[in-house]
């Protein structure tokens, strides 16, 4: 049944949920066909950075197959084995490196050997997550799922801000024969404050003055509160001038909340402490172990672990979660049971997992 399910292609409509479908289909072996991709706009088709994704996962695999039509409305995948090893790609400076670095994570431990991918590109912009929310967050929920630390990091070797970018990106990690279950239920409260405030080809003093101002605006919620400046001069600036702020939020019980913000053409580096502030208090009263923009990797892996029930508590599905489980649903028979907790106003999530073994590995 299992060898007949992975003959058929499935078959899905848009270009909505492109990089999910497609590690969806490496990790499950199902061939895919996506069709009307932006066929009824002017500039139809694949974008940039869809094309280069895909390129990636070529390098990262062996016998993949990536057919596309004349006008890039047209996708057939076919996706080979996951290998690995010691990689660089250059990301197009349309979407930040962590549009790719947090899809390859939700593949890398299952590969053939362990993987050195070095991206370059952007490292910072307002539509994805920072780079640093990826090494400060996702990194961590890795190894809640059994990958061991040694060789598990991301390495920020140059910052990159928009449009020109000009960042580094070097990411390392182990391969692992399955995945362990996760039962992430107690949020616990929050203890402290973690942040990094960056600076790129602009005044160091605008790092100083979004800490200050991020202090400031977390004081009457919370006293312990650490932000470091990143500052960045020469060939390790990038090629544009930029500044922005991370905050990460820790729990007693190891949950983290974290958001990022990006200075806009003329904003004042104590207006974007102040919007990042803002935004972190908002996701803390949301609740949930992990937040909003980091729900996709958790969800993912549970989906993926032996045959044992994960749990987790999320303060509410973002947009892109619900198509998410939807497609985990297409490609592994993944039901998640939801249960609203009244009391705290989140929700429980938990799911039985699908038993993916990496026979990739030596």
């Amino acid at each position: 049944e299992t060898t007949n399910k992975k003959m058929t292609v499935l078959e899905f409509r848009g270009s909505a949920h492109f990089r999910t479908r497609i590690i969806c289909s490496l990790l499950s072996g199902r061939k895919i066909r996506i069709f009307d991709i932006r066929a009824q706009q002017e500039d139809l088709g694949l974008r940039d950075y869809e094309i280069s994704f895909l390129r990636l996962v070529d390098k990262l695999t062996n016998g993949t197959t990536v057919v596309i039509n004349e006008t890039g409305t047209e996708l057939n995948f076919r996706p080979g084995v996951l290998v690995g090893g010691r990689l660089s790609h250059a990301c197009p400076n349309s979407r930040c490196i962590s549009y790719f670095l947090e899809a390859v994570m939700c593949i890398a431990p299952f590969m053939k050997t362990i993987l050195q991918l070095t991206l370059t590109g952007v490292t910072n912009t307002l539509d994805d997550p920072a780079v640093d929310v990826l090494r400060n967050v996702h990194l961590a929920i890795l190894k809640k799922f059994g990958i061991p630390d040694e060789t598990l990091e991301i390495k920020v070797q140059k910052r990159g801000a928009p449009p020109l970018g000009g960042g580094q990106v070097y990411f390392s990690c182990p391969f692992i024969r399955e995945l362990v279950p996760i039962k992430l239920i107690e949020e616990g409260l929050i203890q402290r404050v973690r942040g990094i405030a960056y600076a790129t080809r602009v005044s160091p003093d605008h790092a100083n003055r979004m800490v200050e101002s991020s202090k400031k605006a977390l004081k009457p919620f919370i006293t312990n509160v650490f932000i470091t400046t990143d500052l960045y001069k020469g060939a390790e600036a990038g090629l544009s001038p930029g500044y922005g702020i991370i905050l990460v939020a820790e729990s007693t019980t190891g949950a983290q909340i974290s958001v990022d913000t990006i200075a806009s053409p003329g904003e004042l580096p104590e207006d974007v402490a102040q919007r990042a502030s803002k935004l972190l208090i908002e996701e803390i009263f949301k609740g949930g172990y992990v937040d909003s923009s980091s729900q996709f990797l958790p969800l993912l892996l549970m989906s993926i672990c032996p045959e044992d029930v994960s749990k987790i508590r999320i303060g509410a599905l973002a947009p892109h979660t619900v198509g998410l489980l939807r497609h985990l649903k297409d490609f592994f028979g993944t039901k998640y049971k939801i249960v609203e907790d009244r009391e705290s106003n989140t929700l429980v999530l938990s799911c039985l997992g699908y038993g993916y073994k990496n026979f990739n590995s030596k």
